[in-house]
């Protein structure tokens, strides 16, 4: 199956899920997940109409995405212009490099991560607070009080403007373990707005390819979807 293929399989899911719930489909933006994926097959889905990507490592992205060089102009695997966001968990020695390869940083962990890219950037850089809601091992803040000490250091950096919250839900376990791991950062996100309300937490990044159609269900504004879409990597 070609990508743009499964990109219209996709489409047509992401549009039933939104019948169901309720939802129009313009509020919900698709993120191609390209980690581990070759310049070929980013070009191939740029030319089905991705325009958002998502990488988990900085120096790969970095050989994919190459920042502008002097003439401004970067050596991009496609002819136009695309977002790319970090999605993965982000190291310190890495922050210089991630602030000029970045349009946002969805995986804001940790209050000592803000305090990095506010030394290596003069912004605006968006990034999202990212909640644990899954399994031990993945990041994230632990609960509202840690991300409401995370905003209260945002707000105070301009250049580090706020769009909203990520979550990965647990795997292998079944569809209500799914919902409430979703319904944790939706009712996160209404904690946020109540006491921040000067800031912007609109966005929901939630959802990927085993459990997208019950995150749009559950009112997720972005979906990172990778196998559905690139099919399985071969090793």
């Amino acid at each position: 199956m070609s990508i743009a293929e499964a990109l219209e399989s996709i489409e047509e899911r992401i549009q039933k899920a939104c019948n169901r719930a309720g939802r129009k489909r313009e509020g919900i933006r698709l993120m191609a997940v390209s980690k581990f994926q070759s310049p070929a097959k980013i070009a191939e889905a740029w030319k089905a109409g991705i325009r958002l990507f998502g990488e988990n490592r900085v120096q790969e992205a970095a050989e994919k995405f190459p920042p502008p060089g002097p003439d401004s102009v970067p050596l991009r695997p496609f002819p136009g212009p695309c977002e790319v966001h970090l999605i993965g968990t982000l190291q310190r020695n890495k922050a210089k490099l991630a602030v000029r390869l970045f349009d946002c940083v969805q995986s804001i962990d940790r209050e000592e991560i803000i305090d990095e890219l506010a030394k290596h950037t003069a912004g605006p850089l968006r990034v999202l607070l990212e909640l644990h809601t899954g399994e031990a091992s993945k990041s994230g803040f632990p609960g509202e009080e840690s991300l409401f000490r995370a905003a209260e250091k945002l707000l105070a950096i301009p250049a580090l403007p706020p769009a909203g919250l990520m979550t990965m839900a647990p795997l292998g376990v079944g569809e209500g373990e799914i919902r409430a791991s979703f319904r944790a950062l939706l009712h996160a996100q209404g904690a946020l707005v109540s006491r921040f309300p000067q800031a912007d937490w609109s966005c929901l990044s939630m959802g990927m390819s085993g459990d997208f159609e019950i995150a749009v269900e559950e009112g997720s504004t972005l979906l990172r979807i990778g196998t559905a879409l690139f099919g399985e990597r071969r090793l």
